[in-house]
């Protein structure tokens, strides 16, 4: 797989740098990098703030009790993968 982010990829790690107010450029996040403990070492507050903003951006619905929250977070490219298959319109 590339590392060089897709065009949601890209809206979503800006999404992620906005929202946790994190000090890194965007395009530096690797798409298949972890998005918590080593890699970007965001938390499980950092996932429900996100979750909350991909809601509210791009109509998908995540849910704290989904068994597969441990996958669509895993990365970057699996949240966008996410957002993709199930953003309204």
């Amino acid at each position: 797989m590339s590392n060089i982010q897709s065009e949601t990829e890209s809206e979503v790690a800006e999404l992620i740098v906005a929202v946790l107010n994190l000090e890194i450029d965007p395009g530096t996040i690797d798409p298949e990098a972890p998005l918590f403990y080593e890699g970007l070492g965001l938390d499980s507050i950092d996932a429900l703030e996100m979750a909350l903003e991909l809601s509210k951006k791009y109509s998908v619905e995540l849910r704290a009790d989904d068994e597969n929250n441990g996958q669509i977070f895993a990365s970057l490219r699996n949240l966008a993968g996410f957002v993709t298959e199930n953003r309204a319109g």
